[in-house]
């Protein structure tokens, strides 16, 4: 497929990295020569200095043969600008755009990026996608990840194996045996630096990260499956009151009446403008590094501390220092890989990856075959997906022993008829299932193989 991505910052980078990884045609511009020329000397694709709303740009970068353009620069108007421009001189069939300021999303707008006004055909807010996955971490205390599929009905997490979990040393194949009502798979452990597909005789180890799909109203059972005590939590600060914070905190207001928080935020005058939308947050103007800031918001009373400033180094310091004052759990939204891989080691209890959002999203559009919902999980090591098997897959009337999957794909859920099937090896897969599967990224095209759909069909 040929890309076209507007925006070499840190979301266009990592974007670029992922497709290009998959061996699509991808081109990136920017009004920054340093950053073209560092995109171009690292990663396998071509690049433009210039505006990526500039019709002239746009034809040196092949618009009038691409697939697909992914506007991500740091301003809304560009990134609108760029796909009319896009869409209404060179057709460019697929066009994605950031969009961060929530006043363009509101529902009464929302006909603004209707083909035949603004021709967006997905817009991404990172602030409203990682705002509700800090919400979603929220409600279920001890996961690491909390990703929703099949009309919100099925659940994947991701978990530690903790020390006193029932099931250490166990083959999985005996927790239907010993949980025979639980409706759970383990699809995958990340021990160490390595990921590995779960089977029937794999065995979980302290430590262990694993991935589990189960049915939604069985997932805090699974949480204690693993070992997972924590409680709900009741007083929590927010380090940070930028569109991710406040969106969370209005959020909060809304859905989870007894939870008592607090805003620290750095700028005064962001701090006045924030606590003049907030009807129950207490917002404090203050640095989230200063332990005496911390102790005046009650820190040491603090069940849950999330970090969701633009610095990840601020983040991680400020939530190790609440840690230390006495607050029970953190969570550290962190932009960097590099930083995410040791977070757990200095006292991370969780955190938010706000750029998986963002490719996820792009992901799901470039992805072949029935493809509902896609979600890249372990920095891009791997992908979550929901499929439909349509009446002319190769799937159907298979059970599922005779589907030969390869070793780097696991099935985690069938969704029937709105109900989830108990997976056995004699299953066998009907035409309109929803199947969740994980898959190993260098397995992903199988997945599509999987699931194309057969030009019978039509």
């Amino acid at each position: 497929m040929r890309v076209i991505i507007c925006g070499a910052g840190q979301v266009g980078y990592g974007i670029a990295e992922r497709l290009a990884a998959e061996n699509h045609d991808v081109t990136v511009i920017d009004i920054e020569a340093r950053l073209i020329e560092k995109i171009r000397d690292t990663l396998d694709v071509r690049g433009f200095v210039g505006h990526g709303s500039c019709p002239e740009v746009l034809l040196a970068a092949d618009a009038d043969k691409a697939d697909m353009l992914i506007a991500v620069t740091l301003f809304d108007e560009v990134n609108m600008v760029t796909c009319q421009v896009a869409h209404s001189l060179f057709n460019v069939p697929t066009k994605i755009a950031r969009i961060r300021s929530q006043s363009y999303l509101e529902p009464r707008y929302k006909m603004l990026f209707a083909r035949e006004n603004i021709p967006i055909d997905v817009v991404i807010s990172p602030e409203i996608e990682v705002g509700e996955m800090v919400l979603r971490r929220i409600a279920l205390p001890g996961a690491i990840d909390v990703l929703y599929f099949c009309n919100d009905d099925i659940v994947a997490l991701a978990l530690e194996c903790m020390e006193d979990c029932p099931v250490i040393n166990t083959p999985l194949r005996q927790l239907t045996e010993l949980f025979p009502d639980l409706r759970t798979t383990v699809t995958a452990i990340k021990r160490g630096s390595e990921l590995l597909i779960a089977h029937s005789e794999t065995q979980l180890q302290f430590g262990d990260i694993t991935y589990l799909v189960a049915a939604r109203d069985q997932m805090r059972r699974a949480v204690g499956l693993f070992g997972h005590k924590e409680q709900d939590a009741h007083r929590m600060i927010i380090a940070g009151g930028g569109h991710i914070g406040l969106y969370v905190a209005q959020a909060i207001e809304k859905r989870l009446h007894k939870l008592r928080l607090k805003i620290i935020e750095s700028k005064r005058e962001r701090a006045l403008t924030i606590a003049d939308q907030l009807e129950k947050t207490t917002v404090l103007y203050g640095n989230v590094l200063d332990p005496v800031i911390l102790q005046d918001a009650g820190i040491d009373q603090a069940d849950l501390m999330i970090t969701l400033t633009n610095q990840d180094q601020v983040n991680l310091l400020s939530a190790i220092i609440a840690k230390r004052l006495g607050c029970k759990a953190n969570m550290v939204l962190i932009n960097n890989v590099a930083y995410q891989e040791f977070s757990r080691a200095v006292g991370v209890d969780a955190y938010l990856n706000p750029h998986s959002v963002t490719i996820s999203r792009i992901l799901q559009q470039m992805r072949r075959g029935r493809i509902r919902a896609v979600h890249s999980v372990f920095n891009g090591q791997a992908e979550i997906i929901e499929a439909e098997v349509m009446q002319t897959s190769s799937l159907v009337g298979k059970s599922l022993s005779e589907l030969g999957l390869s070793d780097g794909l696991r099935i985690g859920a069938i969704y029937r008829n709105k109900t989830i099937i108990q997976l056995s090896a004699d299953t066998r897969i009907l035409p309109g299932d929803r199947i969740v599967i994980f898959a190993l990224a260098e397995c992903v095209r199988d997945v599509e193989q999987l699931f194309r759909v057969s030009l019978e069909y039509f």
